[in-house]
């Protein structure tokens, strides 16, 4: 199930970055379940994850609804995060990650070495980008976590709220491209840095990390909304297209 739930979060994400899925337009399960010709439990599974990366928001009675949002809030959010990041990253260097912190992001380091180690040997091989999105959203979670800060923790949260700009909202197609592919092994170095940065208590060195790390992940951001957009994302199907209307009819 979870390939078909990668799959439905990829095809509906691309379709409302591309512009095929309009702000504003509903998506029924009925419909897209059909249209999609999958089950309504991987679909409804792949909408809450929209919704939690804020691509979608619930409606009050029924289904779903594509948020506005645009490239600059996008931008401006990732810039905030960066300063948050780099904010917690200096704080834990300077006094030292918790044994329990340092567990957890060595595990996620070490979860994204083995995922992308066929990309790091060919960038045309294929990655489970669904399963990388977790494990970056895991690293990022636990670096805030570690800070112990409530103050820093509730804005971040806050500033997630943004679509498409939390750690957890990845803009990988589903077939990640070479280019895609060059991002996530850049963005796994750095986080292979900040490990050791941490366990060296070099505050100034991880606040660096992290201010830079933030600054290519909007970058990046920016470049694989546009390929997609470019693309056209041939609606990304004829079926969602299909499926957009007939949800905005019913809207």
């Amino acid at each position: 199930m979870a390939s078909q739930i990668a799959k439905v979060v990829g095809e509906l994400r691309d379709a409302v970055i591309a512009g095929a899925l309009k702000p504003g337009e509903r998506i029924i399960e009925l419909q897209f379940s059909v249209k999609l010709g999958v089950s309504r439990t991987p679909l409804r599974l792949a909408l809450a994850e929209l919704e939690r990366e804020g691509v979608l928001e619930r409606l009050p009675s029924r289904g779903f609804r594509v948020r506005a949002f645009s490239m600059d809030d996008i931008a401006d959010a990732i810039e905030v995060r960066g300063a948050l990041e780099a904010m917690a990253a200096r704080s834990v260097a300077e006094r030292g990650p918790s044994p329990g912190a340092r567990a957890i992001l060595e595990a996620a380091v070490s979860d994204g070495q083995a995922l992308l180690a066929p990309a790091a040997r060919d960038v045309s091989a294929e990655v489970d980008t669904f399963a990388w999105r977790a494990v970056n959203e895991r690293f990022h979670a636990a670096l805030i976590n570690a800070a112990e800060n409530h103050a820093l923790t509730a804005a971040m949260a806050h500033n997630n709220k943004t679509p498409l700009s939390g750690p957890g909202a990845v803009t990988l197609q589903t077939n990640a491209t070479p280019l895609q592919l060059g991002f996530l092994l850049r963005a796994q170095e750095d986080h292979e840095e900040l490990i050791n940065a941490l366990i060296q208590r070099q505050g100034g060195r991880a606040e660096a990390i992290m201010r830079e790390h933030a600054w290519r992940s909007r970058a990046n951001r920016r470049a694989s909304m546009e390929t997609i957009r470019a693309a056209g994302v041939a609606a990304p199907s004829p079926e969602v297209a299909a499926a957009a209307a007939a949800s905005f009819q019913l809207a």
